[in-house]
């Protein structure tokens, strides 16, 4: 089944970026399909990581979001990723609903899902609770509680907002930590979790252990991506 893919959270630093590329890597080791898209002015960090895949748009302007939507004429069945830059909810809630999207989504057979990836702060919290205010039952939740970003949710655990979210099937996951020595090489070098398992050659490969330990937490990340409906 076709999916679109809204990695969110709404604020900077919880990983969302990472969140994108790891399930674009999910995509292209499992053999399907996709088109990622890029929403970040500043950094573009999903399309400087898979270049292949991924090219930026604007969200401040319709012309640049509908071509979200046009990537499922040229392939109706494949899967997209849409890297969400902090505060967009505002610009994509209002395409969402002048467009009706969801009705359309659905009639088009392609699965929805929000992913929400949190910290463990109170305001990640909060705003999980307004994603849920804004579209409410239909679309398909995924909470993605970042371990690299934070250790303890207990705020999300007693909170008002994962009820809401429940209560409407969204799915809690965690997303494991990867070594930070391992993370920032990747990163510094604009390295695709592939490359950084397979390159042994380049001036900045990663060493042996280095290797081992980002193949085992991609083996980890995707064995929590296999439990969610509709990725496969």
């Amino acid at each position: 089944m076709a999916s679109i893919n809204f990695i969110g959270g709404e604020k900077g630093g919880v990983g969302k970026s990472v969140t994108a590329r790891v399930l674009a890597q999910y995509f292209i080791d499992k053999g399907l399909a996709f088109t990622g898209f890029d929403t970040d002015r500043s950094h573009h960090s999903f399309n400087r990581f898979y270049a292949d895949y991924a090219s930026p748009v604007m969200v401040d302007n319709y012309e640049g979001l509908d071509l979200i939507v046009s990537a499922f004429e040229d392939n109706p069945q494949q899967n997209v990723i849409v890297d969400l830059a902090a505060q967009t909810s505002s610009p994509l809630a209002k395409w969402i609903g002048d467009a009706s999207l969801l009705e359309l989504f659905v009639e088009m057979g392609i699965r929805v899902n929000f992913w929400h990836v949190m910290d463990d702060g109170r305001d990640a919290v909060d705003l999980l609770g307004k994603l849920i205010d804004t579209y409410g039952k239909g679309p398909n939740y995924i909470v993605v509680k970042n371990q690299g970003r934070g250790t303890d949710f207990v705020l999300l655990k007693n909170s008002y907002a994962l009820q809401k979210a429940e209560s409407v099937g969204a799915q809690v996951i965690e997303l494991p930590r990867l070594h930070d020595a391992s993370m920032r090489k990747i990163d510094q070098h604009n390295t695709s979790f592939w490359k950084a398992v397979n390159d042994r050659e380049s001036p900045h490969s990663l060493g042996i252990l280095e290797r081992q330990r980002v193949k085992t937490w991609l083996k980890n990340c995707y064995q929590v991506f296999d439990q969610i409906p509709g990725l496969k």
